[in-house]
């Protein structure tokens, strides 16, 4: 696994509210799917809701020590690679919590925690390219 981070997701109550918040501190964003995406240098922050997050890193609110509502994102160039880093993380000590698969985007994605239960999703989406150190730049969204 390469050392980067490539999105951090917040699981957000109220995503209009969370952007607007954003954006008044000066970011621009743009918004798809009730999902709103700020380029950060070479990563992104995402803001999706909370929920919806919970549910697709595959973890239950009730699970002991719960959901923090963040989700950190690793980028790869392919889906053999995703099932790769799942597989090192896996023997690193890592728990599958969403094994990978396809992605409602298009991807190909699985989730694990660490042993502190923080989530990382593993993902190749092919909307998202790559430079070759690893950051990543949101498409524009209006522009299909």
């Amino acid at each position: 696994m390469e050392q980067r981070i490539s999105l951090i997701t917040l699981g957000v109550t109220d995503v209009q509210r969370a952007r607007a918040f954003y954006e008044r501190l000066g970011w621009q964003g743009q918004e798809v799917e009730e999902t709103a995406f700020f380029q950060a240098g070479g990563i992104a922050l995402v803001l999706w809701g909370r929920d919806k997050l919970a549910r697709d890193c595959g973890i239950a609110e009730e699970q002991a020590g719960g959901f923090s509502g963040v989700a950190l994102a690793h980028n790869v160039r392919s889906e053999a690679e995703v099932n790769d880093v799942l597989a090192a993380a896996e023997r690193a000590g890592a728990t599958v919590t969403r094994p990978a698969a396809g992605t409602f985007y298009g991807g190909y994605a699985g989730v694990f925690t660490d042993p502190d239960g923080h989530a990382w999703e593993i993902a190749h989406n092919p909307g998202f390219l790559l430079a070759e150190n690893g950051s990543i730049t949101i498409p524009d969204f209006s522009n299909p």
